[in-house]
């Protein structure tokens, strides 16, 4: 591939290594009010936006969360730290998953965790999730790495002119593929946890 395609990778490269995510203590003491949540969930999540004028979330989508029962309805209209934490998970979910798969993930976990005092809390969860992901972020960036070196091996036979798209091509459906077949696996768990036990 060109070299503009190598920088392209290594912006990637350099995106991934930066990831980061709301941190509980990074989440105001007190309870907000619906525009001060998406002032905050802005200016969090600003980095992970495709492009600049998207929205990370609107009032109309947090409203439809809560008519979904994604997630619990504000207190007075007040949003508590637990409804930031469970915003976060629906907003990472919403981008791979239909509203019906994240109700049956995230019901059970607002049923036992959501304003429950029992041994772990909902940001013990998080804070727990967040330190699994992070770990995966040096093995998937040498995942992507390798996807890339394949390509750029791939179609050495063809024209000339037509190299450069067949290998940016090839490197977008092997990332694809990865993506499929995880999110085949997503499903099936999710199935397997809406089924009614026996």
């Amino acid at each position: 591939m060109t070299i503009d395609t190598k920088d392209m990778l290594n912006s990637i490269l350099a995106s991934i290594s930066r990831i980061d995510y709301i941190k509980p203590e990074e989440i105001p003491g007190i309870d907000l009010y619906m525009d001060q949540v998406t002032t905050f969930m802005e200016s969090q999540l600003a980095a992970s936006k495709r492009h600049t004028d998207d929205k990370i979330l609107t009032k109309t989508m947090i409203n439809n969360y809560a008519k979904n029962d994604l997630l619990p309805p504000p207190v007075k209209k007040k949003y508590t730290k637990e409804h930031l934490l469970m915003l976060t998970f629906i907003y990472y979910f919403k981008n791979i998953l239909s509203i019906s798969d994240i109700q049956v993930l995230l019901g059970p976990l607002t049923e036992k965790y959501f304003n429950h005092n029992g041994e772990m809390s909902l940001t013990d969860i998080y804070e727990e999730i967040m330190h699994l992901e992070l770990k995966q972020i040096d093995p998937l960036t040498k995942d992507i790495v390798r996807k890339y070196k394949m390509a750029c091996d791939s179609y050495e036979n063809a024209e000339e002119e037509n190299q450069d798209f067949l290998k940016k091509f090839a490197f977008i459906c092997m990332l694809s593929f990865d993506v499929y077949l995880k999110k085949q696996v997503i499903e099936k768990l999710i199935d397997d946890m809406a089924e009614p036990k026996k």
